[in-house]
């Protein structure tokens, strides 16, 4: 259970740090989707990634991590081990500093499989949640995300 409140002075005055308790729930939901992926040999992570150099194929990982709101050496570490493997290639970008990478057909059914049991724990989510409130949940999240964008500007 995530705390609704808490602080370091009176919690029933002080409202919880935000990002703590975004990152709780996010390691919570990365638990669950985490398991649900795992017969697919992948994670929630590598899931998000693949998808997107999927949908941007050749893109300039720099825009991926971009995307994924990842920091380039966090995208980087987590490519590593899916290049390995074979899920994906990375070749020389437009210049000598910039990345792109592509899907091979390897990693296509790695995404297949994986998007089988990502749609399933997807839909089991939303209907205990609610389709409303979910709805309701990310707008509000994508609404924090700028605001929290806009202080870091700043």
């Amino acid at each position: 259970m995530i705390d609704v409140y808490t602080s370091h002075k009176d919690s029933s005055t002080y409202p919880a740090c935000a990002c703590t308790t975004v990152k709780k729930l996010s390691r919570v939901l990365g638990r669950v989707y985490d398991s649900a992926l795992a017969s697919s040999g992948i994670n929630v992570t590598q899931f998000a990634v693949m998808r997107s150099i999927a949908r941007h194929d050749g893109e300039p990982l720099v825009r991926v991590a971009e995307k994924l709101q990842m920091d380039r050496t966090s995208l980087y570490r987590a490519i590593a081990p899916m290049e390995r493997d074979g899920w994906i290639e990375v070749a020389a970008g437009v210049d000598a500093r910039s990345r792109s990478a592509r899907i091979t057909r390897k990693g296509e059914r790695v995404l297949a499989s994986a998007a089988d049991e990502w749609d399933e724990l997807q839909r089991k989510l939303i209907k205990s949640f609610g389709k409303d409130e979910w709805n309701s949940l990310s707008a509000e999240l994508k609404r924090l995300s700028k605001c929290a964008a806009e202080l870091d500007r700043k």
